[in-house]
């Protein structure tokens, strides 16, 4: 082995690995120069939506420049706890002050209801809410037996549509975009929280204008009337004509015909 040409190419890699570090070196301080010295910042580790609760599992901690810092950032994950986040929150974007807040009044029900509409809550059990498988967000239509005659004319009841395409907000204590407490792995100070996780629920709450709202008082107040709540596609919000359902409705032709001379009779005999 050529012990001189070994030594000459020794030297002259260290050398080289020299300069790379040199010049590595510099590259690095000229960053910091311009962009200012690394710090830690939390970022989401998955897209958060509005309203959802931020717990480690959603967020993570990164080091960047402290010139790309956006301004009300958290530099540790512990400044997180307790809170939701008011906006989406894509991966991997800096979680800043002004995109959480806490679970609280500003957080309710009342943020979910549309400008110039009303919520409304109405009872229901097991058949009037599809088997109590309605859920925030669902779009229903509202079906109501109507009676003018105080039960004395059968033949005068109808069943009629009297709203569709009703948005529910909520079911019991569950509103849309509500906090998922249940299911998600959460710090211990979080599932001390005092929220409410109650599935079960006897009413529903609906967004309506004013006057469907009135309407519908004006049925749960003045009438012994039963509802019932029918479950639309989401994407199906046609309003269409849809005429009462009276008992000559359902009957066939013979059937109807014999109705009609019982109920005429009926009527006769009373007046």
């Amino acid at each position: 082995m050529n012990t001189r040409a070994f030594s000459l190419a020794l030297i002259i890699s260290l050398f080289a690995m020299f300069m790379v570090y040199t010049y590595i070196d510099d590259q690095k301080s000229e960053v910091i120069k311009r962009y200012g010295t690394e710090s830690s910042v939390i970022v989401a580790k998955v897209d958060i939506n509005e309203f959802e609760l931020i717990d480690d599992s959603k967020i993570t901690t990164k080091t960047i420049p402290q010139s790309f810092l956006m301004p009300g950032h958290f530099k540790t994950m512990k400044e997180l706890e307790n809170t939701m986040a008011t906006v989406p929150i894509l991966k991997d974007e800096q979680i800043t002050k002004p995109r959480v807040t806490y679970p609280g009044m500003a957080t309710g029900l009342a943020r979910q209801v549309s400008v110039g509409k009303r919520a409304l809550a109405i009872p229901v059990d097991e058949t009037q809410a599809v088997g109590k498988l309605l859920k925030p967000g669902d779009r229903v239509d509202i079906l109501a037996g109507m009676d003018f005659t105080s039960g004395q004319r059968r033949d005068m009841m109808k069943v009629q549509t009297v709203l569709q395409d009703v948005l529910i907000l909520s079911t019991g204590f569950n509103i849309t975009n509500s906090i998922p407490v249940i299911g998600v792995k959460t710090p211990t100070e979080i599932k001390k929280m005092n929220l409410n996780t109650v599935e079960s629920y006897n009413n529903v709450t609906l967004e309506l204008d004013p006057y469907q709202a009135q309407k519908l008082v004006y049925l749960l107040t003045y009438t012994a009337t039963r509802f019932s709540l029918t479950l639309r596609n989401n994407s199906d919000q046609k309003i269409e004509r849809i005429q009462p359902t009276g008992i000559f409705d359902i009957l066939g032709d013979e059937e109807r015909e014999a109705a009609r001379n019982f109920f005429a009779e009926q009527y006769r005999q009373r007046n």
